[in-house]
């Protein structure tokens, strides 16, 4: 620590020792009382802890999912990140990907390729990316069955990021096989 953190360290435990100090002076002969105030007022600041964690849940529940008309055609809400997110059926497991049409292949997080069942320890990782955060290596990989709404492919290749991915991407050689279309905060695909 340099000599301002240790000078800031300092003044604030002052302050606290004062502020404390009085709050025990105030409360010397009602301290059972006081002592329960303090602990509705710490669950108070849990629950708003706790509920501005969830707000995006909240949100994403509130502005509705993915969805699938009559017609085939899948429209995907903006998130409150300002992207796409679409949730496919690969190989019987559901895998959430953001749509990336900077990215020219399906990329899995390692995450998501091991939830597929595919042993990412026996990978050959011989081939790039080029992504915002430098050059990473990829092993590609065939997927037997995917599916996006009613539309079922077969047979799709798809690389496997060596890197940290946190979420999977859905590239313009899946992408290309439909029409998409944006208005305001919806995408639709449609074939």
């Amino acid at each position: 620590m340099d000599g301002d953190t240790v000078s800031r360290l300092i003044y604030l435990s002052l302050l606290a020792a004062a502020v404390g100090g009085w709050a025990l002076m105030e409360m010397r002969g009602r301290l059972g009382q006081s002592l329960r105030y303090l602990l509705i007022w710490a669950f108070i600041a849990v629950g708003l802890i706790a509920g501005y964690g969830l707000w995006r849940d909240v949100q994403r529940g509130l502005v509705g999912g993915q969805s699938t008309s009559e017609t085939g055609m899948v429209t995907l809400p903006r998130d409150a990140d300002g992207h796409f997110y679409a949730d496919l059926q690969i190989e019987g497991e559901t895998i959430h990907f953001l749509i990336d049409t900077g990215a020219s292949s399906i990329v899995l997080s390692k995450f998501d390729a091991r939830k597929l069942g595919i042993d990412t320890n026996a990978l050959a990782f011989s081939g790039q990316a080029m992504t915002a955060n430098g050059t990473v290596r990829t092993a590609q990989v065939n997927l037997h069955q995917i599916a996006l709404g009613p539309h079922v492919d077969t047979d799709v290749p798809a690389d496997v990021n060596d890197g940290d991915l946190d979420t999977s991407l859905l590239g313009m050689s899946y992408l290309s096989l439909y029409r998409m279309t944006l208005a305001g905060d919806e995408m639709s695909l449609s074939r």
